[in-house]
């Protein structure tokens, strides 16, 4: 792990968890999934402005904050529809959507298909 973290590691989350700025940011950002984050607030957790924020995010993590941000919630929401029991509207509240339209249209754009068309194959599309 600590290797991994160093600044000889590729860009990416275990890069930017070692990061002593960007780990609590990081971290809020799993642990409240569900929160309407905004790059102020993620910056205001590492303790810079939200343009030095935001550059070094981009440049550990290898990609802007809220493209992160969309890519993990889209990660979340593919396992949660994946299990049975769970509706698209429960699913879109849990990820940080208030619409379910809203999150119907990011999920389609990110993934490939709808919402509904995932969770019947439990599989991604292939593009």
């Amino acid at each position: 792990m600590r290797s991994t973290t160093s600044r000889n590691a590729p860009s990416g989350l275990l890069r930017g968890l070692g990061d002593e700025r960007l780990a609590p940011a990081l971290k809020q950002m799993h642990a409240q999934i569900d929160h309407a984050w905004t790059v102020a607030q993620l910056a205001a957790l590492a303790a810079l402005s939200r343009s030095a924020f935001f550059d070094r995010f981009t440049r550990i993590v290898g990609v802007a904050p809220m493209e992160y941000l969309l890519a993990w919630r889209m990660e979340i929401a593919r396992d949660l529809l994946r299990r049975k029991g769970l509706g698209i509207a429960q699913v879109a509240e849990r990820v940080g959507y208030a619409s379910t339209s809203t999150f119907s249209t990011a999920f389609s754009r990110h993934v490939g298909q709808s919402p509904r068309q995932y969770a019947r194959s439990g599989k991604p599309a292939s593009r």
